[in-house]
Parts: structure tokens; C-alpha cells; sequence
């Protein structure tokens, strides 16, 4: 049986929260090398175009297109995928589909106004956005999840066309990404990936249409990128790694607690789980539960590296005190796993997704709840949210004046202006006024 040394803090002593400021601490900023190589490829793309595509891909993907009309993935073959993809896992994403897109119609948000007793009208004019670019990852780690949540948002919300991107290192294509694709309305996809694609995207080429905002997750290279052509277009977010917290109180089967903080730990040496609870006996339950199951996992040794550098069992003299833990942490995924989780979660501010009751694994919101799995690390909980349908629409303010509208606003414009001492301003609002 392995034994892993996860960390022991303890919310009643003095140094607790510098303690976990330091566990928590993550940077996710590339380094100059990184930095350096991104910012020549987003400007060989912007003057070469399908060119420099093509070189890149054919370098880092180790491909050997000569035109782009080889990078293309048409209709034809994602409908092919889709036929051709074990039924059960057709009937999967077509179910985990249904239930993104009926969640997130709930989330659309519509045009509305308003009109004063002088006649003014004032509101809101919502709009999709034109055109919106996903990044997928490629090859044998790919995951058509992430299709899904990124790509039905979009379509709920309106945009008339999506481009994904979706390398395909050594030739491999994933079947069930195109499939995904299919099934979320896709309308166009290329065969690259890295920098290349998000500067494809961003700038836009011979071949690939500009977009008005990328989204999807990525590598190092992928997410630098990104935050390089931010203001060229809108992106999503630059996440970090996955995180897991996990707040019972002791009454949970052991077992599943250990398996929850493994089903983050898994994706990556950084990722981090983290579990949460006022009975000391219990954690030492689930740290024995933990030894006792890693080495059945696949993925054992990232596990136990992620468990070992980032993990943490913590302890709370109750749940209000592990309620200000919660929020200090604002992590992305957060288990409620108590007698009375709607009591709990009013005291919950910052969090991407809460997962309630001991029957809700954070899993099923990976796949198939409904809610997006699109969501705020490394602490931005405090101030953002899940990817949703808001992503992809913009909202315009309407205001249109009637004339004793403009006559009673004017003047209050007139005075304001004249304060700042903008004389064009207020001129241009007081040739409105009546004549007195």
C-alpha cells in the first residue's frame, strides 16, 4: 500500500492562513522563453498568413501539409465521425448535450426597454456575437467535454459561426472531438493547434476567418498566446490548474471523498484537491483511503505527485469556520458534502461550481449536469464566473430622446459639461433646448 504524505493544516492555529496563502500560491505566468517564442509566431502569422501556418504545423505537429485545403476537416467528416463512434458513446454526448443546451437556455438574455412619462426610451439591445473561434486540444489527449461547453453556450447565445481549431499531432484525430463538434453545430474546423492557431484566429488568414473572441483551454504556449492578442479580440480566460475542495463533515464514506480529490489530482502534476472538515478521525479516514486507492489508478504517479505538492487535508472547529475558508480559497470546484448543503451554501461567496449532498460527484458536472465545466482557477472565483451563454452575447444601451427628453436631460448635460469644462459637449446638448 503506498503511503503519501499529504499536508496537515489547522484552521485554530495562528500561522493557519499564511499557511495556506502559501499552499494556494500559483503561478501561472510563462516564462521569457515562452513569451518570446509566442510573440514571433503571432507575428509571422499576422504577415504570412496561411504560410506561416502551414510551417508551424507542419513543425510542431510533425505534418506534412503543403496547403491549407489539407487542414481543413469538412461536414463530411465529422458526420462520419459521429457514424461512426460506438454507439454508447454517441448516446452519451448526445444526452450531455441535451442538457448543457436546456440548461443554458436558461441563461439567455433578451432586449428590453423602458419609456419615460416625456417620451424618452431607454434600454438594452442584446446581441450575439458574429463569430467565435474554440480552441480544442488535440491528438490522444483530447477531450470532447470541453467541445460541448464551450461550443452550445455559443450556439444558445447565437453566434452565427463557429471555427474550431483542434491540432492533430502525427496525423491522430480524435473521433469523439469530431463528433462533439457535430453534435454542438460547429460550423468550421481546422487541423492546427499551439500559438499558430490562436494567431489564426485573432488575425486571421487567407483561409481561416477572424474571430471576435477565442475561447477553449490550451497549453503554456496556447494560453500565453491568448493573452497576447487580448484587445485584438476577447478571450474566455487564462485558466490554471484544476482544483478540487472538498468540505464534509465526516459522515460521507471515506472512499468517495479519496476518489473525488483524485478525480482533480489526476489531469496534472499542479492540479490541486483539497479537503475540508471539522472531524480530525475523519480526515485521518480519508488520508488511509487515499493510501489504500492511488495505486489502483491509472493515472497513479501524477495523482500522487499533485497529492503530495499541492494537496491538503484541512481541519475547522465547524462549518461556519470552514465556510471563510471556502471563500478565502475561491476555488473553481467545491463539494458540499454535509447533512444540510443548502444551509451551508448561503455562506458560500466565491466559488466556480458547488456540488451538493454526498450523492453529487464533481465529476458529473465535468460531463453531463448541465452547468458549464468552464470555470474560474487559481482564486478568480472571487470576481468571475463559469463560461456561459453571457460570454457570447454583447449588450448595447439604447437611449433615444424625445423632445422634452432632450430639453430636461440637456440642460442637466449643459451644466455638467460646462463643470469639465468640455464647451463642445455642452453646446451640442443645448442647440436641443428650446428657444427661450
Amino acid at each position: 500500500m503506498t503511503q503519501l504524505s499529504l499536508k496537515r493544516l489547522d484552521a485554530t492555529r495562528s500561522e493557519f492562513w499564511s499557511e495556506l496563502d502559501a499552499l494556494l500560491a500559483w503561478d501561472s505566468v510563462s516564462d521569457d522563453k515562452v513569451a518570446s517564442t509566442v510573440r514571433e509566431i503571432l507575428q509571422n502569422v499576422r504577415r504570412r498568413g496561411d504560410e506561416a501556418v502551414i510551417d508551424y504545423t507542419n513543425r510542431f505537429d510533425r505534418m506534412q501539409a503543403k496547403d491549407m485545403r489539407e487542414l481543413i476537416i469538412d461536414q463530411t467528416r465529422l458526420e462520419a465521425a459521429l457514424n461512426n463512434i460506438p454507439a454508447p458513446q454517441r448516446e452519451a454526448l448526445e444526452a450531455a448535450a441535451q442538457r448543457v443546451r436546456v440548461y443554458h437556455e436558461h441563461q439567455k438574455s433578451d432586449s428590453w426597454s423602458y419609456t419615460e412619462a416625456d417620451g424618452t426610451l431607454l434600454g438594452q439591445q442584446v446581441t450575439p456575437l458574429d463569430r467565435v473561434g474554440l480552441y480544442v486540444p488535440g491528438g490522444k489527449a483530447a477531450y470532447p467535454s470541453s467541445v460541448l461547453m464551450n461550443a452550445i453556450p455559443a450556439k444558445v447565445a447565437g453566434v452565427a459561426e463557429l471555427i474550431m481549431v483542434v491540432p492533430t499531432p502525427d496525423g491522430v484525430v480524435n473521433e469523439l472531438v469530431l463528433a462533439a463538434a457535430k453534435i454542438a453545430g460547429v460550423d468550421k474546423v481546422f487541423a492546427i493547434g499551439g500559438a499558430q492557431a490562436v494567431a489564426a484566429l485573432a488575425y486571421g488568414t487567407q483561409t481561416v476567418p477572424r474571430v471576435d473572441k477565442i475561447v477553449g483551454p490550451g497549453n503554456i504556449y496556447v494560453a500565453t498566446a491568448k493573452s497576447m492578442v487580448f484587445g485584438q479580440v476577447g478571450i474566455d480566460m487564462i485558466a490554471g490548474p484544476s482544483e478540487i475542495l472538498v468540505v464534509c463533515d465526516g459522515r460521507t464514506d471515506p472512499d468517495w471523498i479519496a476518489m473525488d480529490l483524485f478525480s482533480q489530482a489526476e489531469h496534472d502534476e499542479d492540479a490541486q484537491s483539497i479537503l475540508i472538515s471539522p472531524d480530525v478521525a475523519f480526515l485521518d479516514k480519508v488520508q488511509a483511503s487515499i493510501d489504500k486507492l492511488v495505486g489502483q489508478m491509472e493515472r497513479a504517479k501524477i495523482i500522487q505527485t499533485s497529492l503530495t505538492a499541492r494537496g491538503a487535508l484541512i481541519k475547522v472547529n465547524d462549518l461556519a469556520q470552514a465556510a471563510d475558508v471556502v471563500n478565502f480559497i475561491a476555488p473553481e470546484h467545491l463539494e458540499l458534502s454535509v447533512e444540510d448543503p443548502l444551509a451551508l451554501v448561503q455562506h458560500i461567496r466565491h466559488a466556480g461550481a458547488i456540488f451538493m449532498g454526498r450523492y453529487t460527484a464533481e465529476a458529473i458536472g465535468d460531463y453531463c449536469a448541465g452547468p458549464n465545466h468552464v470555470l474560474p482557477t487559481s482564486r478568480t472565483a472571487r470576481f468571475s464566473s463559469p463560461l456561459g451563454v453571457y460570454d457570447f452575447q454583447k449588450r448595447s444601451s439604447l437611449i433615444m430622446c424625445s423632445a422634452q427628453g432632450a430639453a430636461t436631460l440637456g440642460e442637466t448635460a449643459s451644466v455638467l459639461a460646462r463643470g469639465e469644462g468640455l464647451t463642445a459637449h455642452a453646446r451640442s446638448a443645448e442647440y436641443r433646448l428650446p428657444e427661450k
